[in-house]
C-alpha cells in the first residue's frame, strides 16, 4: 500500500506543482489503484509514471473546486481509449454526476467500460472483505470530504518452517492449517492449524482530507490513522489568511495529527506562493508540532507503514 502524488499544489498548476491528485496503490492488495481527486492535466502527471490508468478502479473526489476536478472527464476518455474495459466508480460530491455527465455528452465522448458515479453523503460510502471507506464532510467553503479507508484485519501467518521440522510436507494441507482448520494427516496425527497461525495482523488506516480549515471531523476520520494527508496551503504564520480562505496552515495540519495520535502526517495542498527554497521551512514548521511530518512534492511516493503501536 502505497500513496504516489500526482500533483501538490493549490488553486493553479505551478512550473514544479501540479494540482490536486494523489493515486493509492494497491497493486498488491487488489491489483487496482484508487485516486484522489482529479485536477487539471491529471493524466499528463501519470505519462510521467510507470502508473496504468487501466488499473484505476475508484476516483474519490473531495470538492467540485477546479483545481480538483477538471483533468476528470479527460483521464476518464484517455482510459476508455487507451483499452481500458474494467468498470469504474466515482464517487463524489452532489453535483459531480451533472459534471461529469455534461461533460463527458458534451464532447462526444463514449467510454468502453461502466461508469458508475455515487453522490456521496457523510458515513460509509464503500465496504467489501478488503477495505472500508467512511467520509465525514470538511469545513470548506463548499462541500468539502475527507475520506478514511481501513483496510481490514488479516489472518496471521502459517509457520511454515515449524511444520517442516515436525515433517508436516507442504501442500493443500496448509491453506487449511492456515485457515485456522484441524486436519489428520495420512500418519494418523491431528493438527490444530491455530497453533501454527501468528497473531492477525492489523490492517492499515489511512485518512486523506479535501480542503479544509482544522475542524473536529477531520480529527476523528484521522484518529489513530497510520497516515493522515492533510492540506497545508500556508505558512503558520498565515493563520488569519489560511481561515479568510477556508485553508489550513502547516501548523495547524500538524496539530490535528498530533490531536488524532496520527502515526504520520504528509502535507499537500501548498500554494504556488511558496518557491522550492520556502519547502524545507514549510516542512520544519509542522515537525515542530508533529515530528513524523513530510512534505510531499509531484510524483513523490510514500509507503503506507502501521503504527508500530497499533495492535
Amino acid at each position: 500500500m502505497e500513496l504516489f502524488f500526482l500533483g501538490t499544489g493549490a488553486g493553479v498548476p505551478a512550473k514544479l506543482r501540479n494540482v490536486s491528485a494523489l493515486a493509492l496503490l494497491l497493486l498488491e492488495e487488489r491489483n487496482a489503484i484508487w485516486l484522489f481527486d482529479c485536477g487539471e492535466a491529471t493524466q499528463h502527471q501519470i505519462l510521467h509514471t510507470s502508473l496504468k490508468p487501466r488499473k484505476i478502479e475508484k476516483i474519490f473526489i473531495t470538492h467540485l473546486h477546479g483545481d480538483h476536478i477538471f483533468g476528470l472527464p479527460g483521464l476518464l476518455g484517455s482510459r476508455s481509449f487507451q483499452g481500458g474495459t474494467s468498470d469504474v466508480t466515482v464517487y463524489g460530491p452532489k453535483g459531480v454526476r451533472t459534471f461529469l455527465e455534461a461533460a463527458l455528452q458534451l464532447s462526444g465522448t463514449h467510454l468502453k467500460y461502466s461508469l458508475d458515479i455515487v453522490e456521496i453523503e457523510e458515513g460509509i460510502i464503500f465496504a467489501d472483505d478488503q477495505f472500508t471507506v467512511e467520509t465525514l464532510l470538511l469545513d470548506h467553503n463548499i462541500a468539502s470530504y475527507g475520506f478514511r479507508i481501513t483496510e481490514k484485519d488479516k489472518m496471521g501467518t502459517l509457520d511454515a518452517d515449524r511444520l517442516k521440522a515436525e515433517g508436516v510436507p507442504p501442500g493443500p494441507v496448509y491453506k487449511k492449517l492456515k485457515n485456522g482448520e484441524t486436519v489428520t494427516l495420512a500418519d494418523g496425527r491431528t493438527i490444530n492449524g491455530s497453533e501454527y497461525v501468528g497473531p492477525p495482523q492489523k490492517g492499515r488506516v489511512i485518512a486523506i482530507l479535501g480542503d479544509t480549515r482544522p475542524c473536529e471531523n477531520a480529527i476523528m476520520l484521522a484518529q489513530n490513522a497510520d497516515m493522515l494527508v492533510h492540506e497545508s496551503t500556508f505558512s503558520a504564520d498565515s493563520k488569519q489568511m489560511a481561515r479568510d480562505y477556508f485553508h489550513s496552515t502547516t501548523a495547524q495540519a500538524a496539530e490535528i495529527a498530533r490531536r488524532a495520535n496520527a502515526g504520520a502526517l504528509c502535507l499537500t495542498h501548498i500554494s504556488s506562493r511558496y518557491t522550492s527554497e520556502d519547502w524545507k521551512e514549510l516542512e520544519q514548521e509542522a515537525q515542530s508540532v508533529f515530528p513524523n511530518t513530510k512534505l510531499a512534492a509531484d510524483f513523490c511516493k510514500i509507503q503506507v507503514e502501521a503504527q508500530k503501536n497499533s495492535g
